[in-house]
């Protein structure tokens, strides 16, 4: 097997049938690991280097994981995340195991940061982020690494702002947008008020429910609980970040505010109305401390925003089969 078509394999393989085969999954298996193996590669390109090792880490965690971990049984890979993949076992519950031990720290934030929720959030929003079913560390017989590794409860048929902006590449229309950008300031208000800072508000972790209109934010590994400076940046999405996380300020709600705004401003592109295109320079100043800093305060004043140039709120059906 080339390399080539090894990482193109592990790219497109949703379940381990998929990835490893039916009759012989530990022959492909050893197919994959030789395919992609560094001393296999030379001085191949860095980008092929790269994405081969990237493509081994995930062959290697899904062959360990194959079967059960705990009491969870894994049978398909649902969501592939930034620093962890997502493995339905059953009941609309996911497990979220890291490709990665190096990861077990931000794996750790998450679960912490959703029980800080949970506990001093209010149980009406609780809906708006993902509910912590459960926490353990996973053992690697075979390395002795473990990994940390989380239970999430999830909604059926979400969809990701990657994906509506994939579906509407000429941009949506603010009315549509509005309820997404109503909702996500709510979430935001959730968090803020327990002392959460997501740190990580980028369209594909800000998921949506067209038919229902709901939101849900999730992956919370980069979140910061009662203060500090976010711990990392998501690979790839450095521009989206505003300064203070780039240079490693102690963040605050400001943060989470400027980077959904800009979820909002790139879903409308150039259909943005001037309107909601001032509400967003207010809400994207450079200086943390210039920008807002209340979440259902800046929810109240969007509304009036959104009435003036559209007029009193009405359900608008949203429609996302593309």
């Amino acid at each position: 097997m080339r390399t080539d078509e090894a990482v193109r394999l592990v790219a497109a393989a949703r379940t381990d049938e998929e990835l490893f085969g039916r009759t012989e999954p530990a022959r492909r298996y050893r197919q994959l690991v030789a395919a992609l193996h560094p001393d296999r590669l030379g001085a191949a390109d860095p980008r092929v280097r790269a994405e081969a090792a990237d493509a081994l880490a995930r062959v290697t965690t899904r062959w360990r994981a194959r079967g059960a971990l705990g009491d969870y049984r894994l049978t398909r890979l649902a969501h592939v995340g930034d620093l962890a993949d997502l493995y339905d076992v059953g009941a609309d519950r996911l497990l979220k195991l890291p490709r990665s031990p190096a990861d077990n720290d931000l794996m750790a934030r998450e679960a912490h940061a959703l029980r800080a929720l949970e506990e001093r959030g209010d149980p009406r929003h609780l809906p708006y982020v993902p509910r912590l079913v459960d926490s353990l560390v996973a053992r690697d017989p075979a390395t002795g690494a473990e990994r940390q590794v989380t239970v999430l409860a999830t909604a059926p048929g979400l969809r990701s702002l990657d994906e509506v902006r994939r579906a509407y590449p000429d941009g949506l229309d603010g009315r549509d947008v509005a309820w997404m950008w109503r909702r996500l300031l709510v979430a935001l208000g959730l968090a803020h008020r327990a002392g959460v800072v997501h740190g990580a508000v980028l369209p594909r972790h800000v998921l949506i429910e067209p038919d229902a209109h709901g939101v849900v934010l999730v992956d919370w590994c980069f979140s910061v609980v009662d203060g500090g400076a976010v711990p990392a940046l998501v690979p790839d999405h450095e521009d989206w970040y505003p300064p203070e996380v780039v240079a490693r300020r102690p963040c605050g709600p400001g943060t989470d505010i400027a980077m959904a705004t800009r979820c909002m401003t790139e879903l409308m592109g150039d259909r943005a109305p001037r309107a909601l295109l001032d509400f967003a320079a207010g809400c994207r100043r450079p200086a943390l401390n210039a920008r807002p800093d209340d979440a259902w305060r800046l929810l109240g004043e969007l509304d009036q925003v959104l009435e003036r140039q559209y007029g009193p709120r009405t359900f608008r059906p949203f429609t996302l089969n593309r």
